[in-house]
């Protein structure tokens, strides 16, 4: 951050080196590292069901954490993140038939969306008036 004495007040400059890349390539290497994880709970008896809940509670929820932010951005940045699901898959950690990490971001943007139309947007907009009562009165 930087002061621009120039301008008489305080001027913020902030420089970022993070990219969408940097942001997919680190996601994946923590998820990699919760994969070693769950492949150690399973030699330790983990059933497949817990192990399966566990893989969509961390692991999904990692690759789609922020999702809605960046996910429109780069397209093709989620395919590391289909390629993270097919490993899971051959693991038996994810269904084939389950959700794509598309999917997942996509219902995620419906629900904030649905989530602002119900919360947000209601308490802006005026109260509903019942037109065919007021008519039927008149």
């Amino acid at each position: 951050m930087s002061h621009d004495n120039n301008q008489g007040a305080c001027s913020h400059h902030i420089v970022n080196q993070l990219s969408v890349s940097d942001h997919v390539r680190d996601v994946v290497s923590k998820c990699s590292q919760s994969l070693c994880a769950l492949t150690v709970l399973r030699c330790h008896g983990m059933n497949d069901e817990a192990l399966r809940q566990v893989y969509k509670a961390v692991v999904i929820a990692k690759l789609l954490y922020a999702s809605l932010a960046w996910w429109c951005i780069r397209r093709q940045q989620t395919k590391c993140f289909e390629a993270f699901i097919r490993r899971g898959i051959r693991l038996g950690l994810y269904q084939a038939d389950d959700p794509t990490t598309t999917q997942l971001a996509d219902n995620n943007d419906d629900n904030l969306f649905s989530s602002l139309l119900t919360n947000v947007l209601k308490q802006l907009l005026p109260d509903k008036t019942n037109y065919q009562s007021a008519t039927m009165n008149k």
